[in-house]
């Protein structure tokens, strides 16, 4: 018996990273997936994978029309909705200091990182409070605690937090719950720096020197993240709002 039996949810960015690995996890525990990703083509993989127990929405997930079409696909072709998980995200891909980068990219980052979970959610929870059920997890980053990432995406991951434990207490007496997994340095195409052209061996180069200053002196996997988001969407956590559920490998407490 799946941890998710039963349960419909929508994981956006699902196309690559936490967001494929949490949609394959979530289809493996019960769940029926709809996958919200910009990338057509990645996007249709995924929903291949998984067969009759997911639907594809392709649009940018900041965006009130596309957060609107992925609850309406989740209604209409599975029947309703238990769980919301706002994952999609991009990273700065700016190494100099920060705080001076081009209004373009601060705009584009908060954009994309902290008003998708802002629409996916407002979307998403009065189908939630009707029917008195629903989790929320979203994405965050130890960028919200440490200086790492770069301003805008720490100001955006920052805000996912905030928003997290103040909508998690608005919610609190309406049967939804609200939550914030918070990864530490993991493997993904962000981070690998994959996304930026560069060759495996350069990649692998980039990873071990981001393990150095990890006490594990590991990085982190996808299925790491997966695994938490999983729980606060389980009903096992059904006692835990407002929360942010940090998964680093002790690099905030170092």
């Amino acid at each position: 018996m799946g941890r998710l039996d039963g349960k419909i949810a929508i994981v956006t960015g699902a196309a690559s990273g936490f967001g494929r690995t949490i949609a394959v996890r979530f289809v493996q525990e019960g769940a029926r997936v709809v996958v919200v990703d910009l990338d057509d083509a990645r996007g249709r993989d995924v929903v291949a994978e998984l067969g009759d127990a997911a639907r594809l929405v392709v649009g940018d997930v900041s965006s009130i029309d596309v957060a609107q079409q992925a609850v309406a696909t989740a209604q209409e072709q599975f029947g309703g909705l238990h769980v919301l998980v706002n994952n999609a995200g991009i990273v700065q891909g700016d190494d100099r200091n920060t705080w001076d980068t081009s209004e373009d990219m601060w705009d584009r980052v908060l954009r994309v990182n902290l008003r998708s979970v802002y629409v996916c959610s407002k979307a998403a929870i009065p189908v939630m409070i009707g029917g008195r059920t629903g989790s929320i997890v979203n994405l965050a980053s130890i960028a919200a605690s440490v200086c790492v990432g770069g301003a805008a995406y720490a100001a955006a991951k920052g805000g996912i937090v905030s928003y997290t434990r103040h909508v998690g207490r608005e919610l609190a007496t309406k049967g939804v719950r609200m939550n914030c997994v918070s990864p530490g340095f993991m493997r993904t195409p962000m981070t690998t720096g994959e996304r930026l052209g560069l060759d495996e061996a350069a990649q692998e180069k980039r990873l071990a020197a981001f393990a150095q200053h990890v006490p594990m002196k590991r990085m982190g996997a996808t299925d790491d993240i997966s695994d938490a988001v999983l729980f606060l969407a389980s009903d096992e956590a059904s006692y835990v709002t407002g929360q942010e559920l940090i998964v680093d490998g002790g690099y905030v407490v170092r």
